[in-house]
């Protein structure tokens, strides 16, 4: 099958039901849940409605989405939401782009203990930033950000790492002015990445022996204290892998560029190319090769079984913020940064449309309620469509 239009949930759809045979029982509620949520995603089995031209009588099926955060095609109203939420929070200085990645050896172990480990990812990543924005040779500042995890590479295999947006500077200890960070240099990657290493391998070893990660399958062996420690052993030497990006040019910038990381998927509809012969084609990137656009084949189980490696438990928070952007404080130290800054202050956040077709388009400027046919009608509700089954979607927890 290679048509236009291919999308993840006709892979589901044909290869669904055999994937699930055959592990069921090793399948996750939160997996189930995802695999039939996108099966179901703008059909019938989640009803609809029928809407109408009042001008040239035109009429088409709306069916309703899943709203399943892993779901392909659901993310563009919540992405949009979640930037214009933003907005009133940029601050007039350069911004930066920070990613820490853990090694292999750690990402099998996050592999089978997710909330767990991804919990001491966040962690450990933010209290390696704000530790040393904070030291005085560095910037000598309390900072704000924020941090998205993702899970995946380009190839579906697991990859865990957190891309953080953060504001060049911050506040003075004493709360009396605002500390810019060097033209161009936010903080020193090397000094970032031994301290992440070092907070990161303490706070897992708490967890092994608070009796906190469990081991399955050919890992079953690392419960054993003695294994879990050699085979963490290569860990302690080498170099974790944290970089900065240069500074964005400006608050449009930012927010474009990190809208295209908070609602990401592990891939999306338009990177497949075919489905044939119980196989999937699709594109990814290879960055250890010059960035080159190349074509992976997997068999159809087995491009499942990627995909919802992805699928996090059910109410992790992928999107967490933190310094003067943390939740409990935000508000108000945003306030002084603005003053800090001789800002304007924010205005009041508007209350948003009640009907999502409304919020969609003051979201995006793109209106659902035009007609597609003669581009002048306004589209009105005629009937409703009922669920034709239940699908129960994954709470979205960003």
């Amino acid at each position: 099958m290679a048509r236009e239009g291919l999308e993840v949930a006709d892979v589901f759809r044909h290869f669904g039901p055999a994937f699930r045979d055959q592990h069921g029982a090793s399948l996750s509620t939160a997996r189930r849940r995802t695999m039939s949520a996108i099966e179901s995603c703008r059909t019938a089995a989640l009803g609809g409605h029928v809407e109408r031209c009042g001008d040239c009588g035109h009429q088409r099926v709306a069916f309703n989405s899943c709203r399943n955060h892993a779901c392909p095609k659901c993310q563009g109203l919540a992405r949009a939401q979640w930037l214009e939420d933003r907005q009133a929070e940029l601050l007039d200085v350069p911004y930066f782009h920070v990613v820490f990645t853990v090694p292999d050896v750690i990402a099998t172990i996050a592999f089978q203990n997710q909330t767990e480990v991804y919990d001491i990812l966040f962690r450990t990543a933010a209290e390696t930033l704000r530790t040393i924005a904070a030291d005085p040779e560095h910037l000598g500042a309390e900072i704000g950000f924020l941090g998205v995890l993702h899970t995946w590479g380009q190839n579906l295999l697991h990859h865990p790492h957190i891309h953080f947006l953060v504001p060049g500077g911050g506040i003075a200890p004493d709360g009396e002015s605002w500390i810019a960070c060097r033209p161009g240099f936010f903080l020193p990657v090397r000094v970032l990445s031994r301290l992440f290493r070092g907070l990161f391998l303490g706070d897992l070893e708490k967890a092994f022996l608070a009796g906190r990660l469990n081991f399955f399958s050919a890992h079953r062996h690392l419960h054993e204290p003695a294994a879990f420690r050699r085979y963490l052993a290569p860990a302690y030497n080498a170099e974790w892998v944290v970089y900065a990006k240069r500074p964005f040019a400006g608050p449009e910038q930012v927010l474009d560029y990190v809208g295209r990381y908070t609602h990401r998927v592990a891939i999306s509809n338009n990177r497949l190319v075919s489905i044939d012969d119980g196989k999937v084609r699709f594109r990814w990137k290879d960055y250890r090769n010059g960035n080159r656009q190349k074509t992976m084949t997997l068999e159809a189980n087995e491009f499942i079984r990627r995909f919802l490696i992805h699928v996090l438990p059910d109410g992790f928070r992928r999107i967490r913020y933190y310094g003067f952007l943390g939740n409990r404080h935000r508000s108000w130290k945003l306030k002084r940064c603005r003053e800090l800054l001789e800002m304007p202050p924010a205005g009041p956040p508007a209350d948003p449309p009640a009907d999502y077709r409304d919020r969609y388009e003051a979201l995006t400027g793109q209106s659902l309620r035009q007609c597609p046919h003669c581009r002048t009608g306004i589209m009105v509700v005629i009937d409703c469509i009922a669920r034709t089954r239940v699908c129960l979607p994954s709470p979205d927890t960003s």
